[in-house]
């Protein structure tokens, strides 16, 4: 049996009404074979620990482990970081690269390059997804990182030629066997690469859950930590960062620094960020927390609010139940959030959402004297939540962050990591 140009087998694609790899979107570099790109760090910015990184994005192919072995031995790869966006591929290739990272001692995150960086500046990590077989790819990695704004999705295996309508196409024992093969070198390699870990197997079984007509399942960060997909010592569901991030560890952790006493700052390798934590109360019994974070936004002019809300049972034991909306109203304006993920193990619900907000309404919340924002939640339709927020402190830190957003030579479009599968 002929193997598609993908490999025969392919984690089957998001149903939207435009996919990856039509002629609606040729110019797609995601629809493309893998390239890779190696950006060294230049010296004079991190001395004697300089890290080459390398942006690997695009499609897995049956060719890409081979190109990568030649890229990486021609520029004699000893250390270093391979940054993946990819929405996947064909498992062999996927395996296959894998492998390769893992050969070389290479660590792996998730992002992509960032195109407004200049000549001369540190290699940095924009937002991106890491879909499908690139999940495992990741896993290859010695040292694996999924900053807090980038997203690992996964689904089944399918065969690749019928994965548009999976339930009405036709199947052969031949079919049923390549499948299966396919599934038995995922779990051999998972084996392999976490030998070290004891969340492999739900990774996998995660995976082979979710069939090809539903869309991709977004792991949350709790599954990233557990899986070891995401090896960093403070969970990065509890840390904001601005847009671009180095690929070492992000230095600025919001959950040590955000106070229910007011606004504070905080100072990393990827600029200024304002944070306030307040209490998520319904008729003043307490049933979580939630943080606010600003940076700087997607374009000049505005700024990126970042909403992540821990969620536990109430009182009465009513289970919290995943959001569908939350909507802030700032200086007599009302701001959607845009939903990343919000998902929980019937205990605890965790809820990270975005927004962009003009830069005239932050600065009149931070110049007044007293001045509120409101944050309302819903869940199936029905308001859940409604908590107003003071501006006690931000009026002492407001000048870094604007300072630092206004010293920026081009507009950062990457602010706000958004699952790109809605647009294609």
């Amino acid at each position: 049996m002929k193997r598609s140009w993908v490999g025969g087998l392919a984690l089957a694609v998001c149903t939207v009404p435009v996919v990856a790899g039509t002629p609606e979107l040729p110019a797609n570099p995601r629809t493309l074979p893998m390239q890779f790109v190696l950006q060294e760090q230049p010296s004079a910015t991190c001395g004697n620990d300089c890290r080459p990184a390398v942006f690997a994005s695009g499609m897995i192919t049956a060719e890409t482990p081979r190109r990568f072995e030649t890229f990486a031995t021609e520029r004699g790869l000893q250390d270093g970081t391979v940054v993946l966006d990819s929405d996947g591929g064909s498992v062999l290739g996927a395996l296959g690269l894998g492998r390769s990272i893992r050969r070389f001692g290479l660590d792996t995150a998730v992002g992509r390059a960032d195109r407004s960086a200049g000549a001369g500046k540190p290699a940095v990590i924009a937002p991106a997804s890491c879909e499908s077989m690139c999940a495992f790819v990741l896993l290859g990695g010695l040292h694996r990182e999924v900053p807090a704004r980038s997203r690992v999705l996964v689904h089944q295996i399918w065969l690749g030629d019928r994965r548009d309508d999976a339930v009405a196409a036709s199947y052969s024992a031949e079919d049923l066997v390549l499948v299966q093969r396919d599934i038995g070198a995922i779990v051999r390699y998972t084996a392999d690469m976490a030998a070290d870990m004891g969340g492999a197997a739900e990774l996998i079984e995660i995976a082979l859950r979710i069939p090809p007509w539903e869309p991709m399942r977004l792991l949350t960060r709790e599954e990233l930590r557990r899986t070891r997909l995401d090896m960093e010592p403070t969970p990065v569901a509890t840390r904001q960062t601005s847009a671009a991030v180095t690929p070492v560890a992000m230095t600025a952790d919001r959950n040590a620094a955000a106070s229910e006493r007011g606004w504070s700052a905080v100072e990393g390798g990827s600029g200024t960020m304002l944070v306030r934590r307040h209490p998520l109360t319904v008729e003043g019994e307490r049933i979580g927390s939630f943080d606010l974070s600003l940076t700087c936004g997607d374009t000049a002019g505005t700024y990126a609010l970042t909403y992540t809300e821990r969620r536990q049972s109430s009182p009465t034991g009513t289970e919290p139940v995943a959001l569908d909306q939350v909507r802030l109203w700032i200086e007599q304006t009302d701001v959607t959030f845009e939903i990343l993920s919000s998902r929980g193990d019937g205990r605890q619900i965790e809820t990270v959402a975005v927004a962009t907000v003009p830069a005239p309404l932050v600065r009149a919340f931070a110049s007044a004297a007293t001045r509120s924002i409101s944050v309302q939640t819903a869940a199936g339709g029905v308001p859940a939540t409604s908590i107003r927020i003071g501006n006690a402190g931000i009026g002492k830190v407001f000048g870094r962050l604007e300072g630092g957003c206004g010293d920026r030579t081009k507009p950062n479009r990457d602010a706000h990591a958004r699952l790109e599968a809605a647009a294609r």
